[in-house]
């Protein structure tokens, strides 16, 4: 396994600049994880650590050696695509074996049999190994794509949003069994998603890429708890973040025309500014400081989405369980305000306390 390093890579296309100035690095045995919509450059990031685009600027490395020059055989990665990409005319076993039988390893029938019934095993596919991979369902063939890629035993793992054409139940059940194969093997991976609750829940870290460029790294925790700007802090969490529009006056911070306020934080605000609110910090309580009116309730089981009206402000609000809330209800609610969020009119985290 290996530890990677991007730095300052720069890729421009005819009509669009996919990559700019993108630096980050991940160490041996970890899940990092690429988290941005589609066109922010994270497909294109994976292709250029493979080899199979070729940056215009910029170096990586691998172990601290330049791989800029190398073949993507060279490279020795294994690249897992959203398309399953297998033979469907071959057999499980035949498409699990045909990387290690290529000139390039010439591997062994035995080594290749018991490498295949490795992967096989740990990827509860044993019973498929006869069948044509036409045959399978779309779970199925995601897990062959998996298994291709570990018989080789890779370097680097490079996933690219290998679970987003399953079903959500089916997605739910891959993405642990592909975190507890990832960890329990020690491999490291790059992944690519579009799915925040993805990023979330199998990063080590995370990379927010928008339009080519990085504009956060961290763990989950810090993503999620200290989104460095508006775009990051809408992007994780569901539902979304609230986000008002709102002013400091004399200590205290007011929601524009709204009459909603709370105290003002000890940091250094501007006279405007955006004030955001995660959904599950607005808590229904009928002692609480502000008032609403419930608009919609959506009840998922383990949890309701609530839809307020504070006066015109709409607010969401998460609550646990199925809330006895109803349309039409006024409601008491507070605010956690030790979790606020604060972005300054450039739309960065505002962080640095008054002096």
């Amino acid at each position: 396994m290996s530890q990677v390093e991007l730095k300052n890579i720069t890729k421009r296309f005819p009509t669009v600049t996919a990559l700019q100035d993108v630096s980050f690095s991940f160490e041996h045995g970890e899940f990092f994880v690429l988290l941005g919509p589609t066109g922010a450059g994270k497909t294109t990031t994976l292709r250029i650590v493979a080899g199979l685009e070729k940056q215009d600027s910029g170096t990586i490395s691998m172990d601290g050696q330049n791989i800029d020059t190398r073949t993507p055989a060279e490279r020795d990665v294994a690249f897992v695509f959203q398309q399953y990409s297998l033979y469907p005319t071959m057999t499980v076993y035949d498409n699990l074996a045909f990387p290690l039988r290529s000139p390039l390893r010439k591997t062994p029938e035995p080594e290749i049999k018991i490498r295949v019934e490795s992967a096989t095993e740990k990827l509860r596919i044993s019973h498929l190994l006869k069948r044509k991979t036409a045959q399978l369902s779309g779970g199925e063939m995601q897990r062959v794509a998996i298994g291709r890629a570990i018989v080789r035993e890779p370097r680097l793992f490079l996933m690219d949003e290998p679970l987003s054409n399953l079903d959500a139940k089916l997605r739910e059940a891959l993405r642990v069994e592909l975190k507890h194969l990832q960890k329990t093997q020690g491999s490291t991976t790059l992944f690519v998603t579009h799915d925040q609750i993805e990023a979330l829940t199998m990063a080590d870290r995370i990379a927010v890429l928008n339009e080519g460029e990085v504009v956060q790294q961290g763990t989950p925790d810090d993503i999620y708890d200290r989104p460095a700007t508006t775009f990051v802090a809408q992007l994780v969490g569901t539902p979304k973040i609230n986000l008002l529009a709102a002013s400091r006056q004399e200590g205290t911070v007011h929601v524009k025309g709204r009459g909603l306020c709370v105290p003002a934080p000890r940091l250094a605000l501007p006279e405007t500014f955006l004030m955001g609110i995660r959904p599950e910090d607005i808590r229904p309580d009928p002692n609480g400081t502000f008032g609403a009116v419930v608009s919609l309730t959506e009840p998922l089981g383990v949890e309701t989405i609530l839809h307020l009206k504070a006066g015109e402000l709409p607010l969401l609000s998460l609550v646990p369980g199925m809330a006895s809330q109803r349309v039409g209800d006024q409601i008491r609610f507070t605010i956690v305000q030790e979790k606020l969020h604060f972005f300054g009119p450039d739309n960065r985290r505002i962080a640095k306390e008054r002096t």
